[in-house]
This record gives C-alpha cells, structure tokens and sequence, in this order.
C-alpha cells in the first residue's frame, strides 16, 4: 500500500515541502532514500522504539520510502514523526485520509514522546503558502509556530496524540494566534540603564544618534575608559521590535535553534558580541549544514565587536558587503542560501598597542609608527562604512565620585535610558513617515543615492562648510554620504525640517580617524 505524508526541510531561513512516500509490500528490509543524512537514517532505530512504546508494531513487510525531491539533502531528525505516521498508515493501522491537509515535523524519543525541533516558524509560514490547513509539531514548538495567522498549529506530546488527532478524535484546540502574541506587551527589562555611566557626555550624544538613524559606530579610547560599558547599554535605547520584524529575526534564531526554551517571539533587538578569535565563516554563516552566523544573528539589533584590529582581517573584510547590502549570500558547491543581516556595528578599539595614545594623563609607549600600523588593520574602504568615529576620554575622579542623586552636577542633567529611549522614538517616526513608501527604508543609515538627493541636501552654507571639510580632511565619496545621513539624523533629533550648518559640523566631527593628524 502507498501512502503520502508532508514535512518541511529548511533552506536557509525558507524552507520547502518534503513529501513523504511509503509504500509496503511483500518482503523483508527496509530501504530509506531521498538524500537523507545520517541522522535521518538512523531514524529507523528511534520509530521502532517509539512505535513500540506507544503500542503499535513495526510492520515486517518490505518498506520503502522515498523523501522528495530527491535532489535536495534531508538533515536532521525531525524527520521522525512524517516517517512513523507515514508506515503507521501504509501498514493500515490508521487512516490517510487527514494526512494530505497537514504537515507534520518531530523528533521522536524511543518512549513516543515528541521532541523539540528547530525551524518550525519557517516551516508553519511555507504550510501556510502552499495551502495546508495545518501543522502538527512537539507541544514545545507550538507558541513559536502559532504567531502565524491562516493555519492550524497542534502542539502534541506523543505520537499516540498524533495518531488520535488523525484518527479524528475530539478534544484537540490549534493554538490561538492572540495567545503567542503576549510578549509584545511584556517590557524588556535588560539589567543596565544610561544613567549608571558617569560623564561621557559626548559619545552618550554618539549613541543616541547612532540609534536614532541605524548608524554604524567606532568608539576608540584607552583601557578603563568605559567603552564596553556604553556598547552594552545601546540596547536600552533602541526603538521596540515591530510584530513584523520580530518574526523575521525569530526566524533566523529558530532555523539556528537558539530560541529560548518557552518557544516564544524574540521580544527585544538581539545583541550579539563574538570574541575576536572567531572564523569567518562563523561571523557570516554557513558550513558543512548551513548555519546562520553572528551577523545574521545580529539582524534587527546590534553586532558589537569589542577590540576591533585584534580580529583576524580576513574576519573584518567578509563585514563589507553585508554592511551595504545588508544580506549575506552563501554560495559553496553544492547549495546557495541567503540570509539577512540588517545590523548596527558598534566596534570599540584602543588608540594603539599599549592603548594610551591621546590620553591626557599618561604617556604612550609606542615606538614610532606603532600607532599607524595598528590603525591600519582596519581597512579604509571598512572605516568608511562605519558612519560615527567617536573618542572616548578617561572619566576624571571627581565625576567618578560625584553623587549621582544630584540632578544637576559637574556631569551635567544625568539621564536615564527611558528619556533618551523617548528621543530616538521621535527621530525614527520621523524617518518611518518620511520614508513610508520605500518598504526597504526605515532609518537613515539605509538611505538609498536617490533618497538621499530628495532628502539630505544642505542649504548653501551648509554645503560650503562640507566642502572645506572634503578638502581638508581628504575624506572619500562614501565618508561624503556618511556624513549627510548623519547629518540627517541629527536634524531629526532636533526636528527640523532641513539640514542645518551646525547639525553638518557635528556630523563632520565624528569622523575622528578621517583626520590626518590622528595617529600622526
């Protein structure tokens, strides 16, 4: 007898319709084919034991199944539960007639039970596209899988619950859509505030901008100065996740499979942090059985890369063409997926070897053309696609100890997260209604040439400050467009309409590395 059930495999973040075909017949052996990897043939083993448990029995007849397309490699075991169901029904222990309006995914453990598997919110969309009525997964996938509208979701502990659930016995509810949308209401309570940072007025001014626009940015300052602190506080400002964005960010969590256990949303703007000793492939993605990397991680968020020139420059250089073109394709011989990476870079480094170049208090050690060849493993064409260059001073000892109860100090008006949060919230409404009829654009860092020449042209003062600024600091057509969008950003911050002199002479400030006496 010939049965055919549906799963999913995963294709980057997509996934595509795997059909399942059982046929049974006179004979002994059991024959698995369809490219699948060693996980998915060692599957027989784990449905025996489970088929078992359950109280059912593996038939002794020949079985052969076939995974199509053929062509396209099965990984992984969530394989199980289309496979068990798929020879429970050729054998005739249950009915085929639901089989064709649901797709089915689970790891089967040898007592029956379902076990959680990664992708499902990829998978439960692509059922939804191609006209399933539903999909049947581990109860522990389902919160993550029910955010999608237009199709039954069931979340079931067993297979003997599968089977029932076939079988059309009552008592089975898909999951509501309403119900996994909770945690838009939750707030994210991330542990640090702003107004923990003494002083630092000036790159606490930086970040705000950066938020406010999606600006890529450097800070550069000696040890102890408070650069890794700023960095990890970043995410306390930036504007919450849209339902639509934090669906696609769970997407790449969950095809990873490094959702958190509850199965539910990814709530807040990831912030991702490597270690300078991390491969390329792992920043950008991919291997063996493709995986996303830290960029693609970072979609939505933040990508913060702590020490900058003591990553490997193969490492920085693979960070170029994500950072224009805010996806990353992988192509390798045998498959091409592509992932997203819409991220902020915010990197911290320190001025030179010994780290004490431009402090105010010590000496640097450095022989002569020490701090020019560590500045120069970063690349210009890299420098120039990080839009804000801001340098971070030492916080002197009285600011240190001055009593953070006092609303006006030497450290001026301490803020917290929440106020500067309220500001970055007014400049990206700003930007959203500005830029409404382009679905590709949301903030200024993602301005295309011709929305640029619409919207960041400078007055005429502001254009002859900006071309004594060219000349001077010999800057290139791409630090030129950095500049106007910072620029923008900075007027929207002040809410104007036009882009204002001193808003171009802030942004021409941080350009920092530009200036050919750094480093000198």
């Amino acid at each position: 007898m010939l049965v055919k059930c549906y799963a999913s495999a995963l294709q980057g973040i997509g996934a595509s319709t795997v059909t399942i075909e059982v046929d049974i017949s006179q004979g002994i052996n059991f024959f698995l084919v369809g490219l699948p990897d060693s996980a998915v043939k060692e599957s027989q083993r784990r449905i025996e034991s489970a088929l078992k448990a359950s109280g059912f029995e593996l038939t002794k007849k020949r079985v052969v199944i076939n995974m199509a397309p053929a062509n396209l490699r099965k990984e992984g075991s969530a394989y199980d539960l289309p496979l068990a169901i798929g020879i429970l029904a050729a054998s005739g222990v249950i009915t085929s007639e639901r089989l064709p309006e649901y797709v089915l995914m689970g790891e089967l453990s040898l007592d029956g039970n379902l076990e959680r598997v990664k992708g499902v919110l990829s998978m439960a969309i692509h059922a939804r596209e191609q006209g399933f009525r539903g999909i049947i997964l581990p109860v522990q996938n389902a919160p993550e899988a029910g955010v999608i509208d237009g199709i039954e979701v069931y979340g079931m502990d067993n297979i003997s619950q599968v089977v029932s659930f076939l079988e059309g016995e009552p008592g089975f509810q898909p999951v509501s859509p309403e119900d996994s949308f909770d945690f838009m209401t939750d707030q994210v309570d991330f542990g640090v505030d702003f107004s923990e940072v003494k002083g630092q007025s000036n790159v606490k001014r930086a970040l705000e901008i950066a938020a406010s626009g999606g600006h890529n940015i450097l800070l550069i300052g000696p040890p102890g100065s408070g650069k890794t602190m700023l960095a990890r506080r970043l995410p306390t400002i930036l504007p919450p996740l849209s339902p639509e964005e934090s669906i696609e960010t769970t997407k790449i969590y969950s095809a990873a499979g490094k959702l958190n256990n509850n199965g539910s949303l990814v709530s807040s703007r990831p912030f991702r942090d490597p270690h300078h000793t991390i491969s390329d492939t792992a920043l950008v993605g991919g291997g063996a059985y493709p995986q996303p990397g830290e960029i693609s991680l970072a979609h939505n968020g933040v990508l913060f890369m702590d020490e900058l020139p003591e990553f490997k420059r193969n490492v920085l250089e693979v960070l170029r063409q994500p950072m224009e073109g805010r996806t990353m394709t992988i192509s390798r011989a045998k498959f091409t997926v592509k992932y997203p990476a819409s991220f902020m870079l915010v990197a911290s480094m320190n001025p030179c070897p010994c780290g004490y170049y431009n402090h105010p208090d010590r000496e640097c050690e450095c022989p002569p053309g020490a701090v020019q060849k560590y500045l120069s493993r970063i690349s210009g064409p890299l420098l120039d696609r990080i839009d804000i260059h801001i340098e971070v001073t030492p916080v002197p000892f009285h600011d240190l100890s001055e009593n953070p109860s006092q609303p006006l100090s030497n450290l001026g008006i301490i803020e917290s997260s929440s106020d500067i949060h309220k500001r970055v919230i007014s400049a990206r409404q700003i930007q959203l209604e500005r830029y409404h009829e382009n679905q590709e654009v949301h903030c200024n860092a993602q301005l295309t040439a011709s929305l640029m020449v619409r919207h960041c042209q400078p007055e005429a003062a502001g254009s002859a400050l900006l071309k004594t600024a060219m000349e001077k600091l010999d800057l290139s057509a791409r630090a030129y467009d950095r500049i106007l969008k910072v620029s923008r950003t900075i007027a929207d911050l002040d809410a104007a309409e036009n882009i204002q002199p001193q808003h171009l002479a802030e942004a021409i400030n941080y350009r920092s590395l530009d200036r050919k006496a750094w480093g000198g």
